[in-house]
């Protein structure tokens, strides 16, 4: 099983929840969920680091690999993860490719590299490579 790719963001942590989110939009994708998980432990009496996971698709991409693949909603939409540990701020996600492989998808390459572009944009917006 591979591994989900993980890069060192450039900004402070509520930076980079906040350029992502800018991101995903001008990806032309929609926010569906931005859950700040940290707040959640708090809320029940427990501890977390600063974590945020965000939740965002483009119906357009995300629908004709569901419909082909229904098991496939399982990581659809996507997910990008950021968390803060030891004065590092992480991001993180799964690739698109990885993502259908998991589903044995074929014949969708293009909608697949469509998927990673949209990945590749959100967190060119933070990540440490350019």
């Amino acid at each position: 099983m591979s591994q989900p790719v993980v890069e060192t963001s450039r900004f402070p942590y509520a930076e980079t929840c906040d350029r992502l989110q800018t991101a995903i939009s001008a990806g032309g994708a929609t926010l569906f969920a931005r859950i700040d998980q940290q707040a959640a432990a708090e809320g029940v009496g427990l501890s977390l680091r600063p974590t945020t996971l965000f939740i965002f698709g483009n119906p357009r991409g995300g629908t004709p690999l569901m419909h082909a693949y229904p098991l496939s909603a399982l990581d659809l939409p996507l997910k990008v993860l950021v968390w803060e540990e030891h004065d590092q701020v992480s991001v993180a996600y799964t690739r698109a490719s990885d993502i259908g492989a998991r589903y044995g998808m074929t014949g969708l390459d293009d909608v697949l590299a469509n998927v990673q572009r949209l990945l590749d944009a959100v967190v060119a917006a933070v990540g440490d490579r350019r």
